[in-house]
């Protein structure tokens, strides 16, 4: 199989092994991350997704927007193995087609997902949820009953560090704010270190503050991960300034700076000028 992208044709070959779901075989030498090229969905006879190519380069921001109904989740559900698509590839990377491996082995791949309702555990500290999030990346259950070594230590309060949490350590979750959970939750998988992160309307229902917050850490994310952010606020959307996707009717309507698809009378039409 090819795939052709503007710049450049990549040549796709086989299918991958088992051995490919390892992260140290992805291979984004083009620079690319993620390919989703006719990409179709139907649900009862509507097409969720009607022929929908989509290109991440590694280490880049990306939002997604669209109405209600665009295709999004829909994507999303794609990219993590949950739904299969009737028509097109997905392809991680160069060589590790997502249309063949499950949700687990997606996530062992290195492609983590953040939904819009936080889920940790309320009785457990936030150094706990940390904790269990690492171990569990590691398929090493047993080790639960082990004690933690120096350097995994460090690693829990690093990524506490980078969520703003360290302060909230040995806090129980349940008691912490909406925006806090929400900080906890994508710390826990980036413990497990994704390199594709999918997120989905962290904002929704954080105040001022924290939706500032949570601009400044999804901005120092993009390098080290991928960030793909599905948001419907457009104020939070322009803080953070990188590539913008608009989906309508399950396919790309309109890709570039905010400025540009605000321009864009197609996307005012469909969406912004609802």
């Amino acid at each position: 199989m090819n795939r052709d992208i503007p710049e450049e044709t990549i040549d796709q070959g086989g299918s991958p092994s088992m051995a490919h779901v390892a992260r140290p075989g992805l291979d984004t030498s083009h620079g690319v991350i993620l390919y989703a090229e006719e990409v179709t969905v139907s649900f009862d006879g509507l097409k969720a997704l009607n022929g929908l190519t989509l290109y991440l380069n590694a280490g880049e921001l990306r939002c997604l927007i669209g109405p209600n109904g665009a295709g999004k989740t829909t994507l999303l559900d794609v990219i993590t193995g949950k739904t299969r698509p009737d028509t097109g590839t997905v392809f991680f990377g160069n060589n590790l087609d997502l249309t063949l491996l499950s949700e687990y082995e997606i996530a062992l791949a290195g492609i983590g997902r953040k939904f819009q309702r936080p889920t940790v555990f309320h009785g457990h500290t936030v150094f706990e949820n940390l904790e269990l999030a690492m171990q569990a990346s590691k398929k090493v259950w047993h080790s639960l009953l082990a004690r933690l070594s120096r350097t995994q230590h460090e690693r829990i309060a690093s990524t506490a560090d980078t969520i703003g949490l360290l302060d909230q350590l040995y806090t129980r979750a349940g008691l912490l704010s909406h925006g806090q959970k929400q900080w906890l939750e994508l710390g826990m998988l980036l413990i497990q270190d994704p390199q594709l992160l999918l997120v989905d309307e962290p904002v929704a229902g954080m105040t001022h503050q924290e939706t500032e917050r949570t601009a400044e850490l999804l901005v120092s994310l993009a390098g080290k991960h991928t960030v793909v952010v599905v948001e419907h606020d457009m104020e939070f959307v322009r803080s953070l300034a990188r590539t913008v996707t608009v989906l309508h009717e399950g396919s790309v309507l309109a890709e570039g700076s905010m400025e540009e698809v605000q321009s864009d009378p197609r996307v005012v039409e469909v969406y912004l000028g609802a």
